[in-house]
């Protein structure tokens, strides 16, 4: 079994138990990991509380050289890394490797760039001197979707900004953390600046969330996860950054684009098996190109071969886990249950092994169906008809969600227009791509906080206005 990061040092856990990690593809345990206990946090959080002053102290210039050491190690271990992301959390292996590998690098020298740019802590307003200060110890609970570039979207900018971390990553999908521990060791990061402690939400994350000598704390995952973070969280009043569940909307509007706009929407609603909390999972359409949008959707789902992410026919790999294909067929059962149309894919299983779900369609979806209002959080996409620009925006609206979406129009200013109605942190205009150095984040239940970018740094900062 591995151990625990811990001042510097692979450390086991104060806790026997362990946690297997399984191949979500042949259904094979693939490695242990410490089911971490609140005395392994405690340990975790004295060391990172220790070792805070030196770090904040040290110069913003020199935390982006070893930011920057890291992004090189990273890259230099892209291919090795991308495979452990395949083997256990199933990405096809060109996914693991473009974008759940080199994106996070990517993220890692955006960061050590930002580091030096943003070194400048203090100004003059007045009388006043105004400093930034990094907030302090960081405690980092990450998902398994994207194991390794949600781990780095909160290590990056804390450690830029001078704060130490406590990171607890997803226990399903754990093994690209460790990567990356193993390289932020590599590169000389001083003890106790970054320290992982392995285990199960209601043990190590709610420990973190709850321990008052956590600063802040960023959490990435479900809506339900976050209100109960937000509410350990307010016993010590401490800060609070969430990325959430998400039902985005892909509007299509009647002079758009409409082959375009449809393959992209349904490349966007499957990519990473479909769990991706930014996923457009609702294709927006006018009714007069409705039947042409869904006959195009099917055709383009046909092309996602199920299979073995090491195959490069493989476009859809499986389900990180057992429990979440069950979820997904649940959903999709339940959409035929309240009379949406099954136009692609279904519930049954493609192959006899491994935790897969065909790629799904639903025609027919209204507004206020399960599947039209909740997070699946697998490769199912709906199409929903709309009468007017007007309609379109109330249901794109008409979630307890704001994360991401797009619109389509036959020119950038429409799609603009469109845009600025819409109620979410993220919106790309006639398939614009997305930008790691951007704002991420979300609006209602979708979140609060930002992640990438100078945004996402300046959540590590508390400001101070010292009279003079």
């Amino acid at each position: 079994m591995r151990h625990l990061y811990v001042q510097g040092a692979w450390l086991p856990s104060s806790s026997a138990e362990g946690i297997d990690v399984v191949n979500p593809a042949t259904e094979e345990v693939l490695d242990r990991v410490p089911a971490g206990s609140a005395e392994d946090v405690d340990r975790a959080v004295s060391a990172a509380r220790s070792a805070f002053p030196a770090w904040a102290g040290t110069a913003a210039t020199e935390r982006g050289k070893i930011l920057q050491s890291a992004a090189d190690l990273l890259k230099d271990r892209a291919k090795e890394v991308a495979r452990t992301i395949a083997l256990d959390m199933g990405a096809p292996y060109s996914l693991a490797l473009r974008v759940q590998t080199l994106m996070p690098a990517g993220v890692l020298a955006d960061y050590a760039r930002l580091a030096a740019e943003h070194g400048e802590t203090e100004r003059r307003v007045g009388n006043s001197l105004i400093l930034r200060e990094p907030v302090g110890v960081v405690g980092a609970i990450t998902p398994w979707n994207y194991p390794l570039h949600q781990v780095v979207c909160k290590v990056a900018p804390a450690l830029a900004a001078g704060c130490t971390v406590v990171l607890k990553p997803s226990e399903v999908a754990p093994l690209a953390a460790y990567a990356l521990a193993e390289i932020l060791h590599e590169v000389g990061l001083p003890a106790g600046v970054f320290n992982m402690v392995s285990g199960y939400g209601p043990v190590v994350g709610e420990a973190i969330a709850a321990h008052p000598d956590v600063d802040m704390v960023s959490f990435t995952g479900s809506t339900q996860a976050g209100r109960r973070v937000s509410e350990l969280a307010a016993g010590s009043v401490k800060r609070v950054a969430l990325e959430l569940g998400g039902k985005s909307a892909n509007i299509i509007l009647p002079d758009a684009d409409l082959p375009a706009a449809v393959k992209s929407g349904v490349a966007n609603a499957f990519i990473n098996s479909g769990q991706t909390c930014s996923a457009w999972t609702r294709m927006l359409v006018h009714r007069d190109q409705y039947d042409e949008a869904v006959r195009r959707s099917v055709s383009a789902a046909s092309a996602y071969t199920v299979g073995d992410p090491f195959d490069e026919a493989t476009r859809l790999g499986p389900l990180v886990s057992a429990a979440q294909r069950d979820r997904v067929v649940r959903y999709i059962n339940r959409g035929q249950e309240e009379g949406a149309r099954l136009v692609a894919g279904g519930a049954d299983r493609p192959l006899d092994r491994g935790f897969y779900v065909e790629p799904t369609v639903f025609a027919g979806v209204a507004p206020g169906m399960a599947i039209e209002q909740e997070e699946i959080f697998g490769p199912v996409l709906s199409i929903i008809p709309y009468t007017s620009e007007d309609e379109a925006v109330d249901i794109a609206n008409g979630t307890p969600y704001g994360l991401a979406g797009a619109v389509w129009a036959g020119s950038e200013e429409k799609a603009v227009a469109v845009a600025r109605r819409l109620r979410t942190g993220q919106v790309a205009i006639n398939g614009g791509r997305f930008n790691p150095s951007a704002p991420f984040g979300g609006y209602k239940q979708s979140g609060n906080g930002r992640e990438l970018g100078e945004f996402g740094l300046e959540e590590y900062f508390e400001v101070k206005s010292l009279q003079l």
